[in-house]
């Protein structure tokens, strides 16, 4: 079973230094999928916006600045407030929002609790799948001998008339 850890706020879209309006916004971990935050902002339109990256990042940036290209991440004060602001580009724009610190970093400490950092693999299962398909099996020898027949065997693999 999964868990999910999410946590609605209300982010702030900087327009200008003096200007910036609420955006609703919800912060999702998943433990299957271990190694991202997601981020999903509703911004009055038909679809909401929906951004996925590296929960390390996230957390990297509550402290100090952090990020390239897409993602870029650091903490500030406004009007004495603590902050984190994110700047997202894509192909559609940019967008330079602002977060709470407080609410973020309580949602980030229970991310933590639930897969702490360097626990992330352990929720993929990979040792577990790998284990299964390298697991010998019982009771489907037949299965194996045809497998691993040769479907085309060459004319020297073959037994000789009459001998």
């Amino acid at each position: 079973m999964h868990t999910v850890v999410e946590r609605e706020l209300e982010l702030k879209l900087v327009l200008s230094p003096e200007r910036s309006i609420p955006v609703p916004a919800r912060l999702t971990y998943r433990t299957d999928d271990p190694y991202a935050v997601h981020i999903t902002f509703h911004i009055g339109s038909d679809v909401p916006v929906n951004w996925t990256f590296a929960r390390e990042l996230l957390v990297e940036g509550v402290f100090r600045p952090c990020g390239h290209g897409d993602v870029r991440i650091w903490p500030t004060k406004v009007e004495g407030r603590s902050v984190i602001l994110m700047a997202l580009t894509s192909p559609d724009g940019d967008a330079l929002l602002e977060a709470p610190a407080a609410q973020v970093s309580a949602w980030l400490e229970r991310t933590l609790r639930v897969v702490p950092p360097g626990s992330e693999t352990e929720q993929l299962g990979i040792d577990d799948g790998l284990a299964e398909l390298l697991a010998p099996t019982t009771g489907r020898g037949a299965v194996d001998e045809l497998w691993l027949r040769d479907p085309w065997p060459s004319d020297e693999s073959r037994p000789e008339e009459g001998a």
